[in-house]
Protein backbone atom coordinates (compact mmCIF):
# COMPACT_ATOMS: atom_id res chain seq x y z
CA UNK A 1 0.00 0.00 0.00
CA UNK A 2 0.97 3.44 -0.69
CA UNK A 3 0.36 6.85 1.00
CA UNK A 4 0.53 10.12 -0.12
CA UNK A 5 -0.02 13.16 1.12
CA UNK A 6 -0.04 16.72 -0.49
CA UNK A 7 -0.33 20.45 1.07
CA UNK A 8 -2.34 21.51 -2.20
CA UNK A 9 -5.40 20.64 -4.10
CA UNK A 10 -3.74 20.58 -7.44
CA UNK A 11 -0.75 19.01 -6.81
CA UNK A 12 -3.08 15.97 -5.16
CA UNK A 13 -5.22 16.11 -8.21
CA UNK A 14 -2.13 15.84 -10.49
CA UNK A 15 -0.70 13.35 -8.72
CA UNK A 16 -4.13 10.72 -8.61
CA UNK A 17 -4.43 11.88 -12.45
CA UNK A 18 -1.27 10.11 -13.46
CA UNK A 19 -2.46 6.93 -12.07
CA UNK A 20 -5.18 7.10 -14.34
CA UNK A 21 -3.38 8.16 -16.94
CA UNK A 22 0.08 5.55 -16.39
CA UNK A 23 -2.85 2.84 -17.40
CA UNK A 24 -4.56 4.79 -20.41
CA UNK A 25 -0.55 5.47 -22.14
CA UNK A 26 0.21 1.33 -21.93
CA UNK A 27 -3.42 0.70 -22.55
CA UNK A 28 -5.38 2.99 -24.75
CA UNK A 29 -8.52 0.85 -23.83
CA UNK A 30 -8.14 1.07 -20.03
CA UNK A 31 -11.30 0.29 -18.22
CA UNK A 32 -11.58 2.74 -15.19
CA UNK A 33 -13.44 2.91 -12.39
CA UNK A 34 -15.55 6.20 -11.60
CA UNK A 35 -16.48 7.26 -8.55
CA UNK A 36 -18.30 10.63 -7.62
CA UNK A 37 -18.73 12.76 -4.11
CA UNK A 38 -16.26 15.79 -3.70
CA UNK A 39 -12.86 14.14 -3.58
CA UNK A 40 -12.39 13.10 -6.96
CA UNK A 41 -12.97 16.04 -8.31
CA UNK A 42 -9.20 17.27 -7.92
CA UNK A 43 -8.10 13.91 -9.90
CA UNK A 44 -11.04 14.52 -12.96
CA UNK A 45 -10.01 18.38 -13.39
CA UNK A 46 -6.26 17.39 -13.60
CA UNK A 47 -7.11 14.26 -16.00
CA UNK A 48 -8.73 16.88 -18.30
CA UNK A 49 -6.11 19.34 -18.11
CA UNK A 50 -3.33 16.55 -18.67
CA UNK A 51 -5.31 15.06 -21.74
CA UNK A 52 -5.28 18.29 -22.90
CA UNK A 53 -2.14 19.58 -22.88
CA UNK A 54 -0.56 16.13 -24.09
CA UNK A 55 -3.37 15.85 -26.72
CA UNK A 56 -3.97 12.28 -25.32
CA UNK A 57 -6.10 10.16 -27.16
CA UNK A 58 -8.82 9.08 -25.11
CA UNK A 59 -11.34 7.65 -27.38
CA UNK A 60 -11.00 4.00 -26.27
CA UNK A 61 -11.43 4.36 -22.86
CA UNK A 62 -13.91 2.55 -21.18
CA UNK A 63 -15.81 3.16 -17.98
CA UNK A 64 -17.68 2.06 -15.35
CA UNK A 65 -19.57 4.41 -12.43
CA UNK A 66 -19.30 3.01 -8.91
CA UNK A 67 -22.63 3.59 -8.23
CA UNK A 68 -26.44 5.03 -8.69
CA UNK A 69 -29.16 5.72 -6.46
CA UNK A 70 -32.17 3.55 -6.78
CA UNK A 71 -35.40 4.88 -8.18
CA UNK A 72 -34.05 8.43 -9.25
CA UNK A 73 -34.61 10.06 -12.87
CA UNK A 74 -31.40 9.59 -15.22
CA UNK A 75 -32.09 13.16 -15.94
CA UNK A 76 -32.13 14.55 -12.65
CA UNK A 77 -29.37 16.62 -11.65
CA UNK A 78 -28.08 14.72 -8.81
CA UNK A 79 -28.11 11.53 -10.68
CA UNK A 80 -24.88 9.95 -11.06
CA UNK A 81 -25.61 9.86 -15.02
CA UNK A 82 -26.04 13.09 -14.93
CA UNK A 83 -22.80 13.61 -12.18
CA UNK A 84 -20.71 11.68 -14.76
CA UNK A 85 -21.39 12.96 -17.27
CA UNK A 86 -20.77 16.39 -16.01
CA UNK A 87 -17.61 15.79 -13.97
CA UNK A 88 -15.98 13.09 -16.41
CA UNK A 89 -16.98 12.51 -19.81
CA UNK A 90 -17.48 16.07 -20.96
CA UNK A 91 -14.69 17.75 -19.15
CA UNK A 92 -11.93 14.80 -19.53
CA UNK A 93 -13.54 14.01 -23.41
CA UNK A 94 -14.42 10.71 -22.62
CA UNK A 95 -16.53 8.47 -25.44
CA UNK A 96 -20.48 9.20 -23.98
CA UNK A 97 -21.42 5.36 -25.40
CA UNK A 98 -18.46 4.19 -23.70
CA UNK A 99 -19.12 5.09 -20.02
CA UNK A 100 -21.66 2.82 -18.07
CA UNK A 101 -23.67 3.75 -14.97
CA UNK A 102 -25.86 1.10 -13.34
CA UNK A 103 -29.34 1.29 -13.94
CA UNK A 104 -31.40 2.64 -11.43
CA UNK A 105 -33.72 0.30 -11.60
CA UNK A 106 -31.88 -1.27 -8.74
CA UNK A 107 -33.05 -4.44 -9.38
CA UNK A 108 -30.68 -8.08 -9.34
CA UNK A 109 -31.25 -8.19 -12.80
CA UNK A 110 -29.50 -4.66 -13.59
CA UNK A 111 -26.86 -5.69 -10.98
CA UNK A 112 -26.28 -9.33 -12.62
CA UNK A 113 -26.10 -7.12 -15.66
CA UNK A 114 -23.79 -4.64 -14.57
CA UNK A 115 -21.31 -7.40 -13.30
CA UNK A 116 -21.43 -9.36 -16.83
CA UNK A 117 -20.78 -6.14 -18.42
CA UNK A 118 -17.46 -5.41 -16.42
CA UNK A 119 -16.58 -9.08 -16.81
CA UNK A 120 -17.10 -8.35 -20.89
CA UNK A 121 -14.56 -5.86 -20.93
CA UNK A 122 -11.85 -7.16 -19.75
CA UNK A 123 -11.90 -6.20 -15.76
CA UNK A 124 -11.89 -2.89 -14.12
CA UNK A 125 -7.78 -1.63 -14.91
CA UNK A 126 -8.04 1.43 -12.15
CA UNK A 127 -10.64 2.08 -9.64
CA UNK A 128 -11.27 5.37 -8.64
CA UNK A 129 -12.74 5.90 -5.10
CA UNK A 130 -13.88 8.17 -2.07
CA UNK A 131 -13.93 6.83 0.84
CA UNK A 132 -17.33 7.87 3.73
CA UNK A 133 -16.96 8.94 7.01
CA UNK A 134 -18.33 5.76 7.84
CA UNK A 135 -15.32 4.11 5.86
CA UNK A 136 -18.01 3.36 3.14
CA UNK A 137 -16.49 2.84 -0.58
CA UNK A 138 -19.23 3.65 -3.31
CA UNK A 139 -21.78 2.41 -1.12
CA UNK A 140 -21.01 -0.46 0.70
CA UNK A 141 -21.95 0.35 4.07
CA UNK A 142 -20.61 -0.63 7.47
CA UNK A 143 -21.60 -4.43 7.77
CA UNK A 144 -20.97 -5.01 3.98
CA UNK A 145 -20.26 -8.27 3.27
CA UNK A 146 -16.43 -8.03 2.29
CA UNK A 147 -16.82 -10.25 -0.78
CA UNK A 148 -20.10 -8.60 -1.79
CA UNK A 149 -20.99 -7.87 -5.58
CA UNK A 150 -23.30 -5.34 -7.11
CA UNK A 151 -26.24 -5.17 -5.56
CA UNK A 152 -29.50 -2.98 -3.98
CA UNK A 153 -28.40 -1.44 -0.57
CA UNK A 154 -30.12 0.84 1.77
CA UNK A 155 -27.98 3.76 2.69
CA UNK A 156 -27.31 4.58 6.49
CA UNK A 157 -28.13 7.85 8.19
CA UNK A 158 -24.95 9.34 8.32
CA UNK A 159 -24.45 9.17 4.61
CA UNK A 160 -28.01 10.57 3.99
CA UNK A 161 -27.45 13.49 5.74
CA UNK A 162 -23.92 13.93 4.60
CA UNK A 163 -25.26 13.61 1.07
CA UNK A 164 -28.11 15.99 1.82
CA UNK A 165 -25.39 19.04 0.52
CA UNK A 166 -26.48 17.85 -3.05
CA UNK A 167 -30.07 18.08 -2.54
CA UNK A 168 -32.40 20.86 -1.89
CA UNK A 169 -32.91 19.29 0.94
CA UNK A 170 -32.00 16.08 3.18
CA UNK A 171 -35.61 14.41 2.74
CA UNK A 172 -34.63 14.50 -1.17
CA UNK A 173 -31.98 12.47 -0.50
CA UNK A 174 -32.77 9.08 -1.85
CA UNK A 175 -32.72 6.05 0.65
CA UNK A 176 -31.31 3.25 -1.30
CA UNK A 177 -28.80 2.54 -3.79
CA UNK A 178 -27.28 0.04 -6.42
CA UNK A 179 -23.35 0.10 -6.12
CA UNK A 180 -20.53 -2.38 -6.93
CA UNK A 181 -19.92 -4.40 -4.11
CA UNK A 182 -16.61 -4.69 -2.31
CA UNK A 183 -15.55 -8.04 -3.68
CA UNK A 184 -16.24 -6.36 -7.08
CA UNK A 185 -13.93 -3.34 -6.06
CA UNK A 186 -11.10 -5.02 -4.88
CA UNK A 187 -11.26 -7.41 -8.62
CA UNK A 188 -10.12 -4.47 -9.78
CA UNK A 189 -6.18 -4.05 -10.81
CA UNK A 190 -5.31 -0.86 -9.02
CA UNK A 191 -7.25 1.10 -6.27
CA UNK A 192 -6.76 4.97 -6.25
CA UNK A 193 -8.52 5.91 -3.12
CA UNK A 194 -9.12 9.76 -2.77
CA UNK A 195 -9.83 11.42 0.34
CA UNK A 196 -9.69 15.21 1.17
CA UNK A 197 -10.52 17.08 4.35
CA UNK A 198 -10.48 16.09 8.48
CA UNK A 199 -14.07 15.10 8.34
CA UNK A 200 -12.73 11.72 6.60
CA UNK A 201 -9.52 11.37 8.77
CA UNK A 202 -10.68 8.75 11.26
CA UNK A 203 -11.97 6.66 8.53
CA UNK A 204 -8.98 6.56 6.44
CA UNK A 205 -6.76 6.22 9.74
CA UNK A 206 -9.44 2.81 10.58
CA UNK A 207 -9.27 1.99 6.79
CA UNK A 208 -5.27 1.63 6.71
CA UNK A 209 -4.20 0.86 10.42
CA UNK A 210 -7.01 -1.08 12.02
CA UNK A 211 -8.48 -4.67 11.49
CA UNK A 212 -10.09 -5.62 7.96
CA UNK A 213 -13.05 -5.55 9.23
CA UNK A 214 -16.90 -4.88 7.57
CA UNK A 215 -17.44 -2.45 10.13
CA UNK A 216 -14.80 -0.70 7.78
CA UNK A 217 -15.91 -1.37 4.73
CA UNK A 218 -12.77 0.49 2.98
CA UNK A 219 -10.28 -1.57 5.35
CA UNK A 220 -10.54 -4.38 3.12
CA UNK A 221 -7.94 -2.36 0.76
CA UNK A 222 -5.31 -3.41 3.21
CA UNK A 223 -5.60 -6.75 1.17
CA UNK A 224 -5.17 -5.08 -2.67
CA UNK A 225 -1.84 -5.31 -4.34
CA UNK A 226 -1.93 -2.49 -5.44
CA UNK A 227 -3.70 0.29 -4.17
CA UNK A 228 -2.77 4.38 -3.54
CA UNK A 229 -4.37 6.30 -1.09
CA UNK A 230 -3.98 9.72 -1.94
CA UNK A 231 -4.81 12.28 0.53
CA UNK A 232 -4.42 16.21 1.83
CA UNK A 233 -3.35 17.00 4.88
CA UNK A 234 -6.36 17.25 6.72
CA UNK A 235 -7.50 13.60 5.66
CA UNK A 236 -4.13 11.95 6.82
CA UNK A 237 -4.16 14.36 10.37
CA UNK A 238 -5.23 10.57 12.53
CA UNK A 239 -2.11 9.14 10.52
CA UNK A 240 1.60 7.92 11.76
CA UNK A 241 3.75 10.39 10.33
CA UNK A 242 6.32 6.79 9.25
CA UNK A 243 2.93 5.73 7.14
CA UNK A 244 2.80 8.51 4.67
CA UNK A 245 5.16 9.81 2.30
CA UNK A 246 4.59 13.74 2.13
CA UNK A 247 4.44 15.65 -0.75
CA UNK A 248 4.73 19.94 -1.31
Amino acid sequence: MEVRVFDEPADLGCFAAEQVIAAITEKPDAVIGLATGSSPLPLYRAWADIARERGLDLSQVRGFALDEYAGIDPAHPESYHTVVTQTVVEPVGLTPELVAVPDADASAESAAAYEAAIAAAGGIDVQILGIGRNGHLGFNEPGSPLDSRTRKVQLTAETITDNARFFDSEADVPTEAITQGLGTIMDARKLVIVAVGEAKAAAVAAAIHGPVTERVPASIAQRHANVVYVLDAAAASQLPARSVTAEV
